[in-house]
């Protein structure tokens, strides 16, 4: 059955979709007032989100590629960058489940609004120019899994914010401006991945980081000041990267680091680090990279270290060492130079080697380590 052109005609206005030139005659229709169309919200959800991230355009003051060109009408769905999925709490209900804007140079801030996106796991904005906080709003993004804000030009205190995200496993704030200490209780959140490396942070590694479940753990290029504590032997079960280079850190290496079976990669360049490689190093089974260069260790290099199954690069140029085991030469990659050893070349001037040999250390001054109290006196 063909439907009658007058019911043709007024479906396609309900729809909003332009109506083809008729090629038939018509009765003539009074013309509808221009207006804009409007804007098609399957949800409230969706609707909040338009509001988010139409603040969010607004608080964008360069977008040099233009990425956030088609962020206008309500389909947030087809915004470049956001991405949709079933809500978890109903699969009917459509909303924005991640929003990624990495390596796109805009520049701006991020405004309240964004704590709408309530049902966000992802958000990705790396390489870009956002500069200021992150805005407290974000507490109610209690479903965020990752949070990427690297290589941007956030400045203030660590974003205390960020602890109140009970769904968070990935953080990545490093390249940005962030200061002062860093918050002991980061370290109790069930994090996967932690990075925070180049930025201003001035603090010392609390003992409680052992409490720490994280994966990778990267503090590079920050000022901590302070020890390597103790109580990364916790970390046996799950640490597979930690790296703090250039940091400031001081002391000796803790025994106990040798129980981090599950190690890969140990770089602590670039540091104030004394004293001997702990021979229980040994126990490092999985251990492929090894960075301990420009410190100050001294004494012998464990021959146990050198045999590590899986060691494939091992650098400890710029220390103080006496003694390499033959084996530390035969592995794909090694670094010697600028320590005190005999017969090798490039090596610190025998004056070098004995003022800092002059000097035994002692670990213990550091008040890295946890001292025992003297013995009671004999008894009368």
């Amino acid at each position: 059955m063909k439907t009658s052109n007058s019911l043709l005609l007024l479906l396609s206005i309900l729809i909003l979709l332009p109506l083809p030139e008729p090629s038939f005659q018509a009765s003539p229709l009074p013309s509808p007032s221009p207006s804009p169309p409007s804007p098609f919200l399957p949800n409230q959800r969706l609707l909040k989100a338009y509001t988010a991230l139409q603040a969010w355009k607004h608080a964008i003051t360069d977008d040099p590629t233009n990425f956030t060109a088609d962020w206008y009408g309500s389909n947030v769905c087809n915004y470049s960058g956001v991405f949709c999925a079933p809500a978890p709490d109903d699969p009917d209900i459509l909303t924005v489940a991640g929003v990624d804007l990495n390596h796109v140079n805009i520049s701006g801030t991020l405004p309240d609004d964004l704590g709408l996106l309530t049902d966000l796991a992802l958000f990705h904005i790396n390489s870009n120019l956002f500069c200021g906080t992150v805005p407290n709003s974000f507490r109610f993004l209690t479903l965020l899994f990752e949070l990427d804000l690297s290589n941007n030009d956030f400045s203030g205190e660590f974003p205390s914010v960020i602890l109140s995200l009970p769904s968070l496993k990935f953080l990545d704030i490093r390249f940005n401006k962030f200061h002062g200490d860093l918050p002991s209780s980061l370290f109790e959140k069930k994090l996967d991945a932690l990075f925070i490396n180049n930025n201003d942070f001035n603090f010392s590694l609390p003992e409680n980081i052992g409490n720490s479940p994280v994966s990778v753990l990267v503090f590079a290029n920050n000022n901590i000041n302070g020890c390597l504590p103790s109580s990364l032997s916790n970390m046996n079960n799950t640490l597979e990267e930690i790296i703090i280079t250039n940091s400031g850190l001081i002391g000796c290496l803790p025994p106990e680091i040798g129980s981090l079976s599950n190690l890969t990669v140990f770089d602590v360049s670039d540091n104030n680090l004394v004293g001997p490689l702990p021979e229980t190093m040994a126990g490092m089974k999985k251990l492929e990279q090894l960075n301990i260069a420009h410190n100050q260790l001294s004494g012998e290099i464990p021959a146990s270290v050198c045999l590590l199954p899986t060691l494939q690069n091992f650098t400890y140029s710029y220390n103080f060492f006496c003694s390499e085991p033959s084996m530390c030469l035969k592995l794909q990659a090694s670094d010697d130079r600028k320590n005190c050893l005999p017969e090798r070349p490039l090596q610190r001037s025998p004056e070098e080697c004995k003022a800092l040999y002059s000097y035994p250390v002692d670990c213990g001054v550091f008040g890295c380590t946890r001292r025992l109290p003297p013995p009671p006196p004999p008894p009368l």
